[in-house]
């Protein structure tokens, strides 16, 4: 309690201690696997579109393992996860290296005296990226001030980058890239080599010496078909300028946006902007500057360069998608602050649904049916550890009726739900829009529990849902061969003449009754989830019949909003759920324990699975 000392009126805040408790987010997804480009490690970001994805990880293009090729399964799931409603996606790109010291990590080296680099940000053939710097030159800055009748070189301060022609009525100074030093109070400009020259030094009458400022542009393009060109401008070549080019493509960036959209770095220690300069253009392209700064009368019109012959272009190589990521990668190491895998997730909370396009399909190899089942353990184990969380399982690419039944009995589990066929798409990488290719339907999926949520709630079965973009499924099942599988809890992909693709299931792979359906296991989550990031406030609260009816309090109202909603039993709140936090579900034990325990139940929906209607043949005398 407050002093109170003097007479007066006060105004205090005061908590009515209970707390209302709001709905988590059900459809934010995280998917992993490989893509062509983007972090390996660490947290993953988030991502709200397909160009959001595009920029960071890269396009559709192909992946080309070093022991098999792949369709880029994980963009295509993006594409699908978002034209199918979803909205909030997070991504973690797995990458196993080649053997030995190959790093998959593209670059290239500049040209002595300097030792500098060019690497791409990350590993993948996308790294086999385009590079240009292109030079940008001020007009001259040398003049003579008409009233002093002094030297002036006016817009330039300390690091600058200037380019000095002497000209030909020029006193002797060396032509070239200079630095801009201060001296006491006044220019100074320093060459590579050491020569220096000041200000005063220098002829601006017509046909004697000009200074020109120096500045870059670059231009980078990834490797691939629908790759966009990144253009940065006005940089300064030297390290310590405002806007250098090296704060910009540094190794270890400041931020971690930085390190997301600048695709390559310049590695190497230089500390001269006239060094990196003359390294980042060449001995041919400096030569084409410094003509191309001549005037007219010095040179022939014809032979003075092109504005495109003053750029210089590198091409970064060896960039590699290393090998097939086995279960290992996908299972990831929890090692801080550089996660990996599947354990990138751990620290986003707000993730629901789970998805690793493309680990299922078959490869060739021997080992495959063991990769694919260790990687959906990994997913499931994923889930049942988090608690909140379903994983979406793809079956393996090619399978029969009879194979994915044998796939399905690997696995038990009400944390996650297996999909059968493949879906077809047409190929966005297909100038004419005929080709199609078969992709995993955990994209599809993904998407669609999320538009199900919008439009229904997250109560609402995922199924009997158009998946949009499908122009196919890689098997046509009928009726007879889904009456084999849906009893086994594998969701089918159905073609209905008239009504198009559809999912038509909503089962788990749980032998437990209780969670045999998706929507009431996503559900039943939902509730536990709400409730305990909603009740948080209650900890170390004095443990006594008021904080208890506090907490039984808000439980309730939460519980008969979702009533009213329509995701619970009932036609009374009675029926529908009961929130009991009393003396009645704490022993003295638990209070001496610090313990609170509240008990609440509720009485889920399932799914009108089986419409069942019986038609009774009457005579007109029955209605009599």
């Amino acid at each position: 309690m407050p002093d109170y000392l003097v007479p007066g009126a006060y105004v205090e805040e005061s908590s009515g201690r209970a707390m209302s408790i709001e709905g988590v987010s059900t459809g934010v997804t995280g998917l992993v696997g490989p893509t062509r480009f983007g972090p390996v490690g660490g947290e993953p970001e988030l991502l709200t579109s397909f160009f959001d994805f595009s920029r960071i990880y890269g396009g559709f293009d192909r992946l080309a393992f070093q022991d098999s090729a792949y369709e880029n399964y994980v963009a295509h799931a993006v594409r699908a996860f978002f034209n199918n409603g979803g909205s909030r996606l997070y991504v973690t790109r797995i990458f196993e290296p080649g053997l030995g010291t190959d790093t998959g990590i593209a670059g290239c080296s500049l040209d002595p005296p300097a030792t500098l680099v060019l690497r791409a940000r990350f590993p993948g053939r996308a790294g086999n990226m385009d590079v240009v710097f292109v030079p940008h030159t001020s007009p001259n800055l040398l003049s003579r001030d008409p009233i002093t009748n002094q030297v002036r070189v006016a817009g330039l301060q300390e690091n600058d980058v200037v380019a000095i022609k002497p000209g030909p009525a020029s006193p002797p100074i060396e032509e070239g890239l200079y630095d801009v030093q201060t001296s006491g109070g006044d220019l100074l400009f320093v060459r590579p080599n050491g020569l220096q020259a000041t200000a005063g030094a220098l002829d601006p009458s017509p046909g004697a010496a000009r200074v020109h400022r120096l500045t870059f542009s670059v231009r980078v393009r990834r490797s691939g078909r629908f790759e966009e060109e990144q253009v940065w401008d006005d940089l300064a070549p030297h390290p310590n300028a405002h806007n250098a080019l090296l704060s910009l493509f540094i190794h270890d960036p400041a931020t971690r946006r930085q390190s997301l959209i600048i695709p390559f770095a310049v590695e190497g220690q230089v500390t001269s902007g006239a060094v990196l300069s003359e390294a980042l253009l060449g001995r041919e392209a400096l030569d084409r500057l410094l003509l191309y700064l001549s005037t007219d009368a010095e040179i022939w019109p014809s032979r003075r360069p092109a504005l495109g012959d003053l750029e210089k272009a590198y091409k970064l190589e060896n960039g590699n998608d290393g090998r097939l990521p086995g279960p290992e990668a996908y299972r990831g190491v929890a090692a801080q602050p550089a996660a990996t895998g599947l354990e990138t997730f751990a620290a986003v909370e707000e993730i629901s649904i789970v998805a690793a396009p493309g680990h299922s399909r078959r490869s060739g190899q021997t080992d495959d049916p063991a990769r694919h089942s260790q990687i959906a353990g990994s997913l499931i184990a994923h889930c049942e550890r988090m608690r909140y969380r379903i994983a979406v399982l793809d079956a393996s690419d090619g399978l029969t009726v009879a194979e994915v039944q044998g796939y399905r009995q690997q696995f038990d589990s009400a944390h996650a739900a297996l999909y059968y066929p493949w879906v077809t798409i047409v190929d966005p990488l297909d100038p004419d829009g005929v080709q199609k290719i078969d992709v995993p339907p955990s994209g599809h999926i993904a998407g669609i529990y999320v538009r199900t949520d919008a439009r229904g709630g997250v109560f609402k079965a995922p199924a009997n849902e158009v998946v949009l973009g499908a122009v196919g499924f890689e098997t046509l099942l009928n009726k007879a061969q889904q009456d084999l599988l849906n009893p086994l809890g594998i969701n089918c992909l159905r073609f209905f003449e008239g009504r198009g693709y559809r999912l038509w299931g909503a089962r788990t792979i749980s032998s437990d009754p209780e969670f045999k359906y998706v929507n009431v296991r996503r559900y039943f989550a939902y509730l536990e989830h709400s409730i305990d990031r909603g009740t948080q406030w209650v900890a170390l609260e004095t443990n006594n019949e008021a904080l208890w009816a506090d907490v039984r309090r808000a439980v309730e109202d939460f519980l008969f909003s979702e009533w009213r909603k329509g995701g619970l039993v009932g036609t009374r709140p009675e029926e529908a759920f009961f929130v009991r936090c009393d003396r009645s579900t704490m022993t003295q034990n638990d209070l001496d324990s610090g313990r609170l325990v509240c008990l609440v139940g509720v009485a889920m929906l399932s799914p009108a699975e089986f419409l069942i209607f019986r038609v009774i043949q009457s005579t007109a005398d029955s209605h009599q």
